[in-house]
C-alpha cells in the first residue's frame, strides 16, 4: 500500500537529488534536500485539506484533480511560477529569465540580487499574512496555549491581521529599505520599492483569499442543496439523481482545490526564495514536494482518514511565519539559506514530536479509563 501510493514520489525524490548532485555537487544536494523537506512539511497540510475535501467527489473528478491538478502544480507552479517572479522583479522576458538562469549564472544571480528587496516584500508580506490569519483563528485543538490562547482572544478584533502586517511593512522599510545593499556595493533607498512589492503581496493574499473563500461558499450551498435534496428523496421515497450529487458541488470542489493548492504552492515557492536564488535547484526541490502533495493525499484518501498529528498544522505554519521575517529581514541583511531552512525543520519536528507525545498522552489515559471501568465492573461482580 505505502510503495503503490509513494513509488513515485520515491522514484522523483532519487532522480531529483541525483541531479541536484550532478548540477551543483553536494552543497546543491544538501539545499534540494532542504527545499524538499520544507516543501513536504509545507504541504502536509494542503494534502490533508485536499483529502477532505477529494474524498466527497465522484472517482471522475478525483482522477481530474490527481493528474490535471498536479501537472498545474508541478509545472505551473513550482517550476514556471519562480520564472515569473524573477521576469517581473528585474524587468526581463521569461525566456531571457530562464537562459541567463541556466547560461549565465551570475547575471541571473545579480538580477536576482537588484530584485531581491522586492521579491522579498512582495513573499514575505504573503507568507506573514497566512501565518496572522492562522494564529489569530480560534482553534479547538492548540498547540503553544499559552501563546495560541491569547492571540486568538485578540484576533476577535476584525482586520487585525491586515493592520499588523501593514505595520510591518512599514517599519520594514524604514529600517531594512532605507540603505538596502545593492550589487556592486553601492545603497540605495529601497523603500517605494519595497512599500509598493509589500502591498502587492498583501493585495495579492486577499485575492487568492476571497476566491477560496467564494468557490468554498459556494461549495456549502451546493451541499445544503444537496442535504435538502437527500431529505425529500427520503420522504418521497426516490433517489437522488447522481448527476445532482456528482455534478455542480463536484465541479466548484475542484475549482476550490485549484485555488487553495495554488496558494499553497505559493508559499512554497516564495519561500524557496529565501534559501536559494538557483532556479534549478528550486526546481527540482519544489517539484519532489509536488509530487508528495499528490502521494499524501492519495494516501489519505484511500486510507479514509485524516492525519492524527494534529500539531503539524500548527508547526507548518509557525515555519510560514518564520520565513516571512527571515524574507523582510534579508532586504538590508544577508542570511545563510542552511540556517533559513533548518529554522522550519526544527519547527517542523518539534510538532511532530509533540504530536507523538500527545498521542501516547492520550492512549495512557484511556488505557487507564479502560483499566478503572474494568476494576469497578469486577467489584460490583463479587
Amino acid at each position: 500500500m505505502l510503495l503503490k501510493t509513494f513509488g513515485w514520489s520515491f522514484a522523483v525524490t532519487a532522480l531529483g537529488l541525483v541531479a541536484a548532485v550532478f548540477y551543483g555537487g553536494w552543497t546543491g544536494f544538501g539545499i534540494v534536500a532542504i527545499l524538499s523537506i520544507l516543501e513536504i512539511s509545507l504541504s502536509f497540510d494542503n494534502a490533508v485539506v485536499n483529502a477532505g475535501v477529494l474524498k466527497k467527489m465522484n472517482a471522475f473528478w478525483q482522477k481530474i484533480f490527481l493528474t490535471i491538478g498536479v501537472l498545474i502544480a508541478v509545472f505551473g507552479m513550482r517550476l514556471v511560477f519562480p520564472v515569473v517572479i524573477v521576469a517581473i522583479s528585474a524587468k526581463i522576458g521569461p525566456i531571457e529569465a530562464v537562459r541567463l538562469a541556466l547560461d549565465d549564472k551570475d547575471k541571473y544571480q545579480q538580477l536576482v540580487t537588484d530584485a531581491h528587496p522586492s521579491i522579498a516584500a512582495f513573499g514575505g508580506m504573503f507568507l506573514l499574512m497566512i501565518f496572522l490569519d492562522f494564529i489569530f483563528e480560534d482553534r479547538e485543538i492548540k498547540w503553544l496555549a499559552w501563546l495560541e490562547r491569547p492571540l486568538a482572544k485578540l484576533g476577535k478584533v476584525d482586520m487585525l491581521s491586515v493592520c499588523i502586517a501593514l505595520v510591518v511593512l512599514l517599519v520594514s522599510a524604514m529600517t531594512f529599505a532605507t540603505n538596502a545593499h545593492q550589487h556592486g556595493g553601492i545603497h540605495a533607498d529601497k523603500t517605494e520599492t519595497v512599500l509598493i512589492a509589500g502591498i502587492a503581496g498583501l493585495i495579492t493574499y486577499l485575492i487568492v483569499g476571497g476566491l477560496s473563500g467564494y468557490f468554498e461558499n459556494r461549495l456549502e450551498e451546493e451541499e445544503e442543496r444537496e442535504h435538502e435534496a437527500e431529505e425529500e428523496a427520503k420522504r418521497s421515497g426516490k433517489k437522488v439523481p447522481a448527476v445532482v450529487m456528482a455534478g455542480k458541488a463536484a465541479f466548484f470542489m475542484f475549482l476550490y482545490l485549484e485555488v487553495l493548492d495554488a496558494s499553497f504552492s505559493f508559499d512554497g515557492v516564495i519561500g524557496a526564495f529565501a534559501i536559494t536564488n538557483d532556479i534549478v535547484l528550486m526546481a527540482l526541490g519544489l517539484g519532489i514536494g509536488a509530487m508528495y502533495v499528490r502521494s499524501l493525499t492519495v494516501y489519505l484518501v484511500r486510507q479514509g482518514t485524516l492525519d492524527d498529528y494534529v500539531y503539524l498544522e500548527h508547526g507548518a505554519h509557525y515555519a510560514i511565519g518564520a520565513l516571512a521575517v527571515i524574507l523582510l529581514v534579508t532586504i538590508q541583511y544577508e542570511i545563510h539559506e542552511v540556517i533559513t531552512g533548518l529554522v522550519g525543520v526544527v519547527l517542523i519536528a518539534w510538532s511532530f514530536f509533540s504530536s507523538v507525545q500527545r498521542n501516547r498522552r492520550s492512549a495512557a489515559a484511556e488505557g487507564k479509563d479502560t483499566g478503572s471501568n474494568e476494576k469497578a465492573e469486577v467489584s460490583s461482580g463479587v
